[in-house]
């Protein structure tokens, strides 16, 4: 991946995330994984673990501590109410602004 797609993928990724936790709850890992099947090979686990920290805190998820066969309990994150309105107007931005962008890209005004 190069820098620019990395840079831009930054400000996207919390609404990645999200959208996969809509899907159903996960554990970092899980995220990761699919995330890298999905073409997003040079995403580390620590960026996707920091980002679900944020997430955390800032009450867009619940979070369960499921006992692990290996280790210490895994986080599993699932979107709350909060979590679920903020994706929403991530949707509603990314709409606007994909629109905005294929309109300079095709030469429209």
């Amino acid at each position: 991946m190069g820098k620019q797609m990395t840079e831009m993928l930054k400000g996207t990724l919390e609404g990645i995330v999200l959208a996969i936790l809509s899907k159903r709850p996960a554990y970092g890992y899980e995220i990761t994984a699919w995330l890298r099947d999905q073409g997003f090979s040079d995403i580390a686990e620590g960026t996707v673990y920091a980002l679900l920290v944020r997430i955390e805190q800032r009450g867009l998820v619940e979070v369960k501590k499921i006992p692990s066969e290996k280790g210490p309990p895994r986080k599993v994150y699932s979107l709350n109410a909060q979590g679920r309105k903020f994706l929403e107007e991530f949707w509603r931005t990314w709409s606007f602004l994909t629109e905005r962008l294929e309109q300079l890209h095709k030469g429209d005004r």
